[in-house]
């Protein structure tokens, strides 16, 4: 075995939606591992603050404003990365929304906005960026999914269902564009510590309980554990690894839960 095989040396990587939080994580993870990292946002505000969060750590990052469920606004992002870079070996479809809604109090609008940016989204930036892909004999898509791939529970229909599909829509791209040399597999977090969640990690809080109860390694995962499986992925480490979704989640989806005393 190579060592070298997990190296991102030379690689150009887009994460989309990466100016903070999971997808900053996993981009930086990919930028210490050798890689030239590209991040889009929706708004050029979040762009330079995910900008100066780059350059704080040491890396040196190209921004661009676009909207992944935009599909004009996708290609011209993909022809101007490819214009400056070269080629794109990596792609992560990390950008994603989530909304807490009961099913019936959800306005289909509100559904059909949580499938535009979770579904639909992953699959423009990877029609975009797959074709150079082909052409350069070789690429490496993550989806970033979700338990709710796996499970339902309430308030999350829509988020439910989307990252459902792109599950299947990981599987599919394997399916069509493994002949090309191109892996498209997913990563499913499990409860992460990040900035949105923290009102729920409030010791007391009946969820926080509920998430610590349910996970057997008993506390909430952190950015830096999605980082490793990254970069695994998106390495040569990984080049008969192709349609997986590799859950990220302290052993939830294994465990039925502690039986009532």
């Amino acid at each position: 075995m190579d060592m070298k095989d997990f190296s991102l040396e030379g690689k150009v990587a887009w994460v989309t939606g990466a100016s903070y939080g999971i997808g900053f994580a996993i981009a930086s993870a990919f930028a210490a591992a050798g890689a030239k990292i590209v991040f889009n946002d929706i708004k050029q505000e979040l762009v330079d603050k995910g900008i100066a969060a780059y350059k704080e750590e040491g890396i040196e990052a190209a921004g661009y404003v676009c909207d992944v469920t935009n599909e004009e606004q996708v290609q011209a992002t993909t022809q101007a990365i490819l214009d400056k870079f070269g080629k794109i070996d990596i792609l992560v479809n990390n950008a994603g929304i989530i909304k807490r809604i009961p099913m019936l109090e959800m306005k289909a609008s509100e559904f059909r906005q949580v499938i535009d940016v979770d579904l639909n989204a992953p699959f423009i930036v990877s029609k975009a960026v797959i074709p150079s892909m082909i052409k350069n004999g070789h690429g490496k898509i993550i989806n970033i999914c979700s338990m709710m791939s796996e499970l339902g529970r309430e308030t999350v229909s829509a988020y439910a269902a989307a990252k459902g599909g792109l599950k299947m829509l990981t599987r599919n791209i394997a399916s069509e564009y493994g002949e090309y040399n191109i892996q498209c597999n997913g990563i499913g977090p499990g409860y992460i510590e990040t900035p949105q969640t923290a009102p729920l990690r409030v010791p007391g809080n009946p969820f926080n309980e509920f998430i610590l109860a349910k996970t057997p390694a008993h506390r909430w995962g952190k950015t830096s554990d999605l980082q490793g499986p990254a970069v695994f992925l998106a390495s040569d480490a990984s080049n008969f690894v192709n349609g997986h979704i590799l859950y990220v989640d302290g052993g939830i989806l294994a465990y039925i839960g502690k039986q009532p005393q």
